[in-house]
């Protein structure tokens, strides 16, 4: 992928020809039975015109592995921050869907990625979670991989026939990678719509949060990571679409975070606001208010409104600017008010593993980024007190659904049902705040991925797929 600067920020879009050894390595005899790949018709598991879903969605591991080659595999996913990105050789070991990765910068402060699995024996090349380096090599057996994923080192190399060639044995890359305003996005079609084609209308949504100045943001604290029994779409499409739930499950928070210490007024408790519901399975909700304003008082009082209302008018400044939650489909979710962005990684359909960043405008003063990233642990970290009710529900309904009686009781999403309409102040069409819409929408293009056959099962064209989409 080639930049327009050196900085790795500055990456729109990658429109170099493809450089992906998936199907291009040497495979000998090997012709995987197509049996293996069994497809599921899920037409009949949701129904997002009447407002209903079937719990098996959550349960079944044979959907679980359809999920990951038709909906992950194929879709922008959320990598890192271009932040953690300085210097040739920086890196980040993250995940796509199940698929392990290496997100890099090169030589030419390119950024790359890589499947982290060793072509030899397939263990990883890179253990570490983050740092520099000049190469990665594998412990297994020793064979070394640099920047360009391009293999260099093999020991006893005398020991392989004529016919083996070094460069049909590199790292796996990903072949495409874009950034959104500091967001490092990858996918492993070979052929994508452009990432801002994919993001949709959800980018006047996300600007709110990433477009405060020219200097934009960057991730300070580290990454923490967690375990949490359930499924990765409970918690997706909860930051999607469901303000419902802060009252009933957040109320012993709001009791602590209100001034009195008994409970907040009636004006938190009812609040007003819309919901964007997105054709592309994105969804954003956020209260409207005149005097909407970050929670952290280091942070509001130094944020100086007007000069946000100029940049980015009063309807983002007065909605998704602070008090809000959004995902971008299928798991990347972040919450303005407190710079929180996370990534809800896959790992079986019973459970997912949490990786969380604090963001902060780069312009901030040190003081001002230290209040945010200590408001962002006290509220929605690992142990935040609205982090540990949110875990604490979708553990409770992954914990039951497997029951015979249980997992086929259909669930109810009819919120809102038919409320979707062009508001006109908020761009493209939008529900109310409590309202299960935009959830109703992220199962809708759940579905449409999950019968769509991707790239790699050869079935239809790139262009057939994205009509697909568009026409569902």
């Amino acid at each position: 992928m080639t930049t327009t600067s050196g900085s790795p920020t500055d990456v729109a879009r990658d429109d170099r020809t493809p450089r992906s050894r998936v199907t291009g390595a040497p495979r000998g005899r090997l012709d995987r039975p197509d049996a293996m790949a069994h497809t599921i018709d899920v037409s009949g598991l949701v129904d997002a015109e009447g407002g209903y879903v079937d719990r098996a969605i959550f349960t079944d591991q044979a959907l679980y592995q359809q999920e990951l080659r038709r909906v992950f595999a194929p879709s922008w996913l959320f990598l890192a921050h271009a932040d953690q990105f300085h210097k040739p050789g920086d890196f980040f070991t993250t995940y796509m869907g199940e698929d392990p990765v290496i997100v890099t910068l090169d030589k030419n402060r390119n950024l790359r990625a890589y499947l982290n699995s060793c072509r030899h024996r397939g263990a990883r090349v890179c253990r570490a979670d983050s740092g520099q380096t000049r190469n990665f090599t594998c412990t297994y057996h020793g064979w070394s991989y640099d920047l360009e994923g391009t293999l260099v080192s093999v020991p006893n190399r005398s020991g392989y026939p004529e016919t083996f060639s070094v460069a049909d044995w590199g790292l796996v890359e990903v072949p495409h990678i874009a950034t959104y305003r500091g967001l490092v996005f990858g996918t492993w079609n070979p052929t994508p719509a452009p990432l801002t084609e994919a993001l949709g209308g959800m980018t006047w949504y996300m600007d709110a949060m990433l477009d405060h100045d020219d200097e934009g943001t960057e991730a300070v604290g580290g990454v923490h990571k967690w375990v949490l029994d359930g499924n990765w779409k409970l918690s997706a499409e909860q930051f999607a679409t469901d303000w419902y739930h802060v009252n009933m499950s957040h109320a012993s928070a709001l009791m602590v975070m209100s001034p009195t210490g008994k409970k907040p007024k009636d004006e938190i408790v009812h609040r007003s606001g819309r919901q964007y519901v997105d054709p592309h399975g994105h969804g954003a909700g956020f209260p409207v208010h005149a005097r909407n304003r970050f929670d952290a008082r280091t942070v509001h009082e130094h944020v100086d409104y007007a000069a946000l209302r100029e940049r980015l008018g009063d309807a983002r400044v007065e909605g998704p600017l602070t008090t809000g939650h959004a995902t971008v489909f299928p798991n990347f979710s972040y919450m303005p008010v407190n710079g929180s962005i996370r990534i809800w990684h896959p790992k079986g359909p019973d459970k997912m593993e949490v990786w969380a960043w604090t963001i902060v405008d780069k312009s901030w003063p040190d003081e001002v980024k230290e209040a945010q990233r200590l408001y962002n642990l006290r509220t929605f970290g690992p142990s935040g007190i609205f982090e540990q009710d949110d875990g604490e529900n979708w553990s409770e309904v992954q914990a039951i659904s497997h029951g015979f009686i249980t997992n086929g009781v259909p669930l109810n999403y009819q919120m809102g049902l038919d409320s979707e309409r062009e508001d006109g102040l908020h761009p493209g069409r939008t529900s109310e705040l409590y309202s299960d819409a935009a959830g109703r929408s992220f199962y809708r293009r759940w579905q449409t991925l999950m019968s769509t056959p991707a790239w790699h099962e050869g079935s239809q064209s790139p262009e057939t797929v994205s009509q697909t989409m568009e026409e569902s």
